[in-house]
């Protein structure tokens, strides 16, 4: 390919593409989000679990959900991948090979449970019911011995599991 055919290739895709971004600014886009759009991104829940959907889930009910949503990328054991490990690597933060997982470095489980009611699965986001999350995150909580298979996590008990990193990050003083 010529390097003249090359320029012109870049130029045409480049118009193509600030057509489009013309067009996307001329349209809704940045406009301010109404109130019923910010409704339907859901409820956010913070460290104390405030707004917890009523629901629960030991980690012994979670396995099955683990198993059919959650495997596939994060393996059996929570640790053979594809994707990220959720499981292991405690004590390792402050070694020159430290593991971020569930288990070493989240410090709430409430987190835990508002990101795998966000974003799991990876290919259907938001598709777990409210006890099939309370399940999921139960069961990546025992795989790394922070809760008993029977111990049940709902909206009561949720905020109160001790994470072992819990102490292991600062608090934003700001407003």
């Amino acid at each position: 390919m010529s390097r003249r055919f090359a320029f012109v290739a870049v130029v045409a895709v480049a118009s193509f593409v600030s057509v489009g971004v013309v067009h996307a600014v001329q349209s809704d886009f940045g406009r301010p989000a109404d109130t019923s759009e910010i409704d339907n991104w859901g409820i956010i829940i913070g460290p104390d679990g405030e707004g917890l959907p009523v629901g629960g889930a030991t980690a012994a009910e979670g396995k099955a959900v683990y198993e059919r949503r959650c495997a596939r990328c994060h393996g059996v054991g929570g640790t053979e991948g594809p994707d990220a490990r959720l499981v292991g690597g405690r004590g390792t933060l402050a070694t020159s090979a430290a593991q971020k997982t569930v288990g070493s470095y989240w410090p709430t489980a409430t987190t835990l449970w508002d990101y795998i009611n966000r974003a799991m699965p990876f290919d259907q986001p938001g598709y777990l019911t409210t006890d099939e999350v309370y399940g999921a995150v139960a069961y990546v909580l025992y795989l790394n011995d922070i809760v008993g298979e029977q111990d049940r996590l709902d909206n009561a008990t949720l905020a109160d599991v001790p994470m072992p990193n819990r102490d292991g990050f600062v608090v934003d003083p700001r407003r």
